[in-house]
């Protein structure tokens, strides 16, 4: 079933005439940054065949991109580096990207709806999260293509082919993994993640920082 309107028009007939749908992108990946984009709409019928970014192909999220673009009442995107994700952990580093998405914005919206169940926004926003929100509800559906799109796209323009960032994201997979094991880490991979542990030869580059400021991640082997 494609994502409706419905969560839009609930909020719309509590008072919140404008609202902006938010996704986030990145939270996962050893390397590179963490993005959010926004998005508002007038209700009008969004582009054919839109829904989450993860079920849409490669081709056909970047040809949808444009749909969007013409189509959305408003787009803002940002993006939180892989610094800031180490030195204040992945809440923090989310709610600035996602700040700087709503700044993104032309108009402030009355209402934000986060996809997932955590609020890494939080005040002054009014929040509403929505579990599977990319796959239900239309403005978070456009929001998680355009920020998937924008963000594969910077990864693929570092180069660094060894790793494999122009398929994987920075995401890990057996040729990141491979790369890491044998060249280390390049300066756009996240050093406070414990995918450091499981690398001896490169161990020492980790940096540690306060554990309460940000999510562990998962190990290199599991």
């Amino acid at each position: 079933m494609p994502p409706t309107y419905a969560l839009e028009r609930l909020l719309n007939d509590g008072g919140s005439k404008l609202v902006a749908g938010v996704d986030e992108v990145g939270r996962g990946a050893w390397a590179g940054p963490v993005a959010v984009c926004a998005v508002v709409t007038d209700l009008s019928e969004p582009p054919a065949g839109l829904t989450d970014s993860k079920m849409l192909s490669p081709a056909r999220r970047a040809a949808m991109v444009s749909e969007i673009t013409a189509w959305a009442a408003g787009i803002g995107y940002g993006e939180a580096s892989h610094e800031e994700i180490d030195t204040l952990g992945m809440t923090e580093a989310l709610r600035r990207a996602a700040r700087r998405a709503l700044a993104g914005l032309p108009v402030r919206p009355d209402v934000v709806v986060l996809d997932g169940k955590h609020d890494y926004l939080g005040a002054p926003w009014p929040v509403r999260c929505e579990v599977k929100g990319d796959l239900s509800c239309v403005s978070v559906a456009a929001a998680s293509v355009i920020a998937k799109v924008r963000r594969d796209t910077y990864m693929a323009s570092l180069g660094f082919e060894e790793y494999g960032f122009a398929e994987n994201a920075g995401y890990p997979s057996p040729v990141h993994q491979a790369a890491l094991a044998s060249l280390g880490p390049t300066e756009h991979h996240r050093l406070s993640w414990s995918y450091l542990d499981d690398l001896p030869r490169w161990r020492h580059l980790k940096r540690h920082r306060n554990p309460l400021a940000g999510e562990g991640q998962l190990g290199l082997f599991g």
